[in-house]
């Protein structure tokens, strides 16, 4: 008989055992846990017909049902166990660690597959995952206008062996309006979560872990209440560098897009800047003056997230001169800063 297991244990042992989901594509499209293989008993049409056999007739009635729809589909099923187990082994979930899950291990573990179910299925995981999210104890945010680099000098603070949890690379989008250029599509909002739980369960909570300093909002995906809650609390170390450094960095970063690309985001934040800015940056894009137009979005920008860390209590921010934009020389000086104010 399979045996039922914790999220702790699932989570540990899915570092060297596959995932099976079982669940309809549409749930798993929605959202699933990072590495799982989906195998789903019934489709998103097989299972509303079940759901409806179920409301209508009861629970035997939709056994019945379910077990004809899936009785051609248990050679391809073991089958398809056969190829994604590990040491002969399996990890399985459902919805809810119920019948489906415990139907695919039954199957599975008659073809001879060892196989563990994940006890409260998908949403015990995603329980599990948020609680661990909002027991963070040691965050520090890394803050700054745009153009400081801290995305970079955070993946240079995590080389250096320090906790990172990059919020933006997850979102697959920076951020701002022109955030999407040269990313992925972003992931569902669900899958969002997921993606950053998994990364999260590997971390330490009894030391440090740095994020950046972020709204509620990274594109079309939410940072979870949870932790964001608990970042709006925490310590920021804001790093202030030079605006034309930053100019200089913005212009690197998006001077290879295409023009209209670039004038859709302008006109997309134009009610911010006004009509005389927006008619302003247009020119200047026209024209390949890319520092001028990083310049009148910058007002905007820098006004906006300056609004927001006034949302902070004073003794909370942390403002560090930086000279140069060098993301390892200023990940250091950011260690070395929290070494010394926040231990």
């Amino acid at each position: 008989m399979s045996q039922k297991i914790s999220v702790e244990e699932f989570y540990n042992l899915s570092k060297n055992i596959s995932i099976v989901d079982v669940r309809s594509p549409k749930e798993f499209e929605t959202g699933h846990i990072p590495g799982a293989h989906s195998i789903p008993i019934f489709s998103n049409k097989e299972r509303e017909i079940v759901g409806t056999k179920y409301k209508k007739s009861g629970k035997e009635s939709a056994v019945l049902t379910g077990l004809e729809i899936v009785g051609s589909k248990l050679r391809s099923f073991a089958e398809t166990s056969r190829k994604l187990s590990k040491n002969n082994k399996l990890l399985v979930h459902c919805w809810r660690g119920g019948m489906r899950s415990a139907s695919m291990a039954w199957l599975f573990e008659t073809v001879g597959i060892e196989t563990l179910i994940l006890e409260g299925g998908y949403k015990a995981f995603r329980n599990y995952g948020k609680s661990q999210l909002a027991e963070s104890k040691k965050l520090i945010v890394v803050g700054g206008l745009t153009g400081s680099g801290k995305t970079e000098t955070l993946l240079m603070i995590k080389e250096k062996g320090e906790q990172v949890i990059d919020l933006e690379g997850i979102a697959h989008h920076k951020g701002s309006v022109f955030g999407a250029l040269g990313q992925e599509p972003q992931p569902t909002n669900e899958q969002f979560e997921n993606n950053l739980i998994y990364e999260w369960l590997d971390l330490d909570n009894a030391k440090p872990i740095w994020l950046e300093d972020e709204s509620h909002s990274i594109g079309s995906n939410w940072i979870p209440e949870e932790l964001f809650n608990i970042m709006r609390k925490t310590t920021v170390i804001k790093m202030e560098l030079n605006k034309s450094e930053r100019i200089k960095r913005l212009v690197n970063e998006y001077a290879g897009f295409d023009a209209k690309y670039l004038e859709e985001c302008i006109l997309r934040i134009g009610k911010r800047l006004g009509g005389q800015h927006v008619k302003s940056a247009l020119e200047s894009l026209k024209s390949g003056q890319l520092d001028v137009v990083a310049d009148i979005t910058l007002a905007y920008y820098d006004k906006s997230y300056n609004f927001g860390l006034d949302q902070r209590t004073n003794n909370t921010v942390y403002p560090v001169s930086l000279k140069d934009d060098n993301p390892e020389k200023n990940a250091k000086i950011l260690i070395e800063f929290a070494k010394k104010n926040l231990s």
